[in-house]
């Protein structure tokens, strides 16, 4: 199988790196940048491109990995060919593929990627939609190289699971990030945090979200919150907080 991917960010650069470790062949990687697609080929022994017009049309996938906003553009520029063509995308449809190719589908990993940072895909659950059995099968068996957690779903599906994703991952890192903040402008070494962040983490294998869920929000500690507030100088950390804490209490006490 030659493979061709179309991006080299953190979800491409993790999602090749694995396949190539598991001897499949990449063929070719296209980036706008010279320096994002050289990168990338040379872990891979691969050439690369910037341009479009250079892309190989024999290639047996095509993993269109880039943000949303560029895929339809991208997608449009691409050669025709007898390709399956597939997105790595949380939010958008598979059917954006439609009048661009016969074979098109989606390989999702569901992990948050970092180029530096090597992660365990066979516990990563690959959300996989193609537009016929055949190319189905295929993408099963493949993604079967990388992980034992495989889920065929619908578009809709997994723009809700994507939408959790979001709330579950990304706002939860920002609210470390925020407490990183906090510590480090009182010349703390926000460090501190992190065996509460790692069990916090890892209470969700043993206990639903709600069951974990402590603090002063769960009894709408009015005390303590009215001072966790004052001392919040930043008018939207102080949103934050307020918004979070209510929401909190009001999930704690609908169950």
């Amino acid at each position: 199988m030659n493979i061709v991917f179309i991006g080299a960010g953190n979800l491409a650069t993790s999602l090749a790196n694995e396949m190539f470790r598991h001897k499949l062949h990449i063929s070719q990687v296209y980036s706008r940048t010279e320096e994002s697609a050289s990168l990338l080929a040379n872990q891979l022994d691969c050439p690369w491109t910037t341009s479009t017009d250079d892309i190989i049309t024999d290639a047996d996938w095509y993993i269109f990995s880039v943000k949303d906003d560029a895929l339809a553009e991208l997608i449009s520029r691409l050669k025709p060919n007898k390709g399956l063509w597939l997105h790595t995308a949380g939010s958008m449809p598979a059917d954006i593929f439609e009048g661009y190719t016969d074979r098109y589908g989606v390989i999702y990993p569901l992990q948050t990627f970092s180029k530096k940072r090597i992660v365990d895909f066979s516990k990563i659950p690959f959300i996989l939609e193609a537009n016929n059995a055949a190319d189905l099968a295929q993408l099963k068996s493949t993604s079967a190289l990388l992980t034992q957690d495989i889920r065929v779903l619908t578009s809709e599906e997994r723009k809700t699971i994507h939408l959790a994703a979001v709330f579950a991952c990304n706002f939860a890192n920002h609210m470390w990030s925020l407490a990183w903040k906090l510590l480090e402008n009182k010349q703390i070494s926000p460090e501190i945090l992190i065996p509460l962040i790692e069990e916090t983490a890892s209470k969700i294998q043993y206990l639903t979200p709600m069951q974990a869920q402590t603090g002063p929000a769960v009894r709408y500690d009015k005390n303590v919150i009215e001072k966790h507030m004052d001392m919040l100088e930043q008018e939207d950390m102080k949103a934050i907080y307020g918004l979070l804490s209510q929401s909190i209490y009001k999930t704690k006490n609908e169950q």
